[in-house]
């Protein structure tokens, strides 16, 4: 899994990478051309001397007059092909080539370089040769000199390679050689890099943004909003666990209100006996005091039974884990089961070493189901303790009237009776809900079955090894 500091450890070698290989790059560029530059340069004086040497060879001696010098020195350069002039050895124009004539007056784009060979008579053979439409590197006029006077020569070397050659028409000439063009291709290198930074910080900080306000949106009071999951790196962790989070927190919440809701409606009846009994009680006989007496004690008792069971069903709601220790579950069945009168099967094999959970809870548990039981099952109450592949399971079976398909699920439900289960009958309907918080808190399920014969089957399955 990419993980964001690997991304950004990546993200910064591969930049100094880059810019290390383009700056190696032009340097390299720019020696080699440099190179280039310096070979033709001397390529060219060797073939600049060697045409000089066939002109001299050719050409009238200078004592010949100077038309006919002029005659054969333009139908060598017209047979040669190449923009040149001969002087006299006074300094004297005494022919120009009409190539040369052309590109002097053409300038401009088509400066040139004129290089002399000076002949053993005295007499100098101008050269030229185009700088391929690139400009100087020094700003020396382009202007052709006059027809009758030569042009001063310019033996400087060649022009270097630019460093910025396709920038080259639209900057200055001092800025696109040498040092400044090193300074101003690394300049332009680190904006292209940081340019190409961005998209990868602006990607990072707005998912931080957006899960900063999906963090702010759920504070307001939104418990169903959530963020979104985008990647597999740190951030997308973040964000996964924010919303298993909130899941919770808004799981929690609507716990409480449901159990604070149907709380309150449980209260109102036991209480509104109450009020009624302690009204009326003054005005009635001993007789009849005695036994409203008593119906106020089970009104409390059924009122402390309810405050118990709600404050038991928001602890266990609100706690993480619980506290795990050794459980003797036989010990535990068999004393909660003597209490009704139920029959205990334990199956052969079950593991008779401790159970590692917490004792109270399960007795909870156990003790729930078998008042639940006796109260609507009858006098006939079995008690199995079975063991399969990784789980214990136990089981409480009655012959009551039994649970329909669909009511199954429902009656492990907070404050849920089943249609025709009047208040009288006892309970609160918390306990089963109760029941399957402390099933599902070691790691486990609580489920109902019906009962082969009739009546119903209430199951608690637990894990070999709970989780807290």
């Amino acid at each position: 899994m990419k993980t964001l500091a690997l991304r950004i450890y990546l993200t910064v070698v591969a930049v100094l990478l880059i810019f290390a290989l383009v700056t190696g790059w032009l340097a390299q560029h720019n020696l080699e051309h440099e190179r280039t530059v310096v070979q033709s340069q001397s390529a060219w004086t060797e073939r600049a001397a060697a045409w000089g040497e066939l002109l001299e060879n050719s050409l009238p001696p200078v004592t010949a007059p100077k038309a006919l010098q002029a005659q054969v020195f333009l139908d060598w350069a017209d047979r040669l092909r190449l923009p040149m002039a001969l002087e006299s050895p006074q300094g004297e124009r005494i022919a120009t080539s009409a190539l040369l004539q052309e590109r002097l007056r053409m300038g401009g784009e088509h400066r040139t370089l004129l290089h002399r060979v000076e002949l053993s008579d005295g007499r100098s053979l101008w050269m030229a040769k185009r700088l391929n439409g690139r400009p100087r590197m020094h700003a020396k006029s382009s202007a052709a000199p006059p027809p009758t006077e030569p042009s001063p020569p310019d033996l400087s070397p060649l022009p270097i390679q630019p460093w910025l050659e396709p920038l080259s028409p639209m900057l200055p000439p001092w800025l696109v050689h040498g040092a400044p063009a090193l300074i101003l291709s690394l300049i332009l290198l680190f904006v292209a890099v940081a340019l190409s930074a961005w998209p990868v910080a602006h990607r990072l900080t707005r998912r931080l943004q957006a899960l900063r306000q999906g963090v702010e949106v759920f504070g307001s009071g939104q418990l169903h909003h959530r963020v979104a999951v985008e990647g597999r790196d740190e951030v997308a962790t973040l964000a996964r666990s924010f919303n298993e989070a909130a899941q919770r927190i808004e799981d929690l919440i609507t716990s409480n209100r449901s159990l604070l809701a149907n709380a309150s409606h449980e209260l109102r009846s036991p209480l509104a006996r109450l009020k009624m009994a302690v009204s009326i009680m003054a005005d009635l006989p001993p007789e009849r005091a005695a036994q409203i007496k008593e119906e106020i004690h089970q009104d409390i008792r059924e009122l402390d039974a309810l405050v118990e069971e709600v404050l038991l069903a928001s602890r266990i709601d609100a706690r993480h884990d619980i506290d795990l220790g050794p459980v003797d579950l036989v010990g535990l069945v068999a004393e909660e089961a003597s209490r009704v009168g139920a029959e205990v099967e334990i199956d052969v094999g079950f593991p008779t070493q401790p159970y590692s959970g917490d004792d109270r809870l399960l007795r909870r548990a156990a003790r729930n189901l078998l008042e639940n039981a006796r109260r609507y099952g009858g006098p006939d109450i079995r008690v199995q303790l079975t063991h399969g592949p990784g789980h214990i399971s136990l089981r409480v079976n009655d012959r009551g009237p039994g649970v329909s398909d669909d009511q199954r699920e429902r009656i492990f439900e907070p404050f849920y009776r089943l249609p025709g289960h009047a208040e009288h009958a006892g309970g609160v309907g918390l306990g089963l809900s109760l029941v399957r918080q402390i099933a599902v808190k070691h790691g486990g399920q609580a489920r109902c079955e019906a009962r082969e014969g009739g009546g119903s089957c209430f199951v608690i399955e637990l894990p070999t090894t709970p989780t807290a």
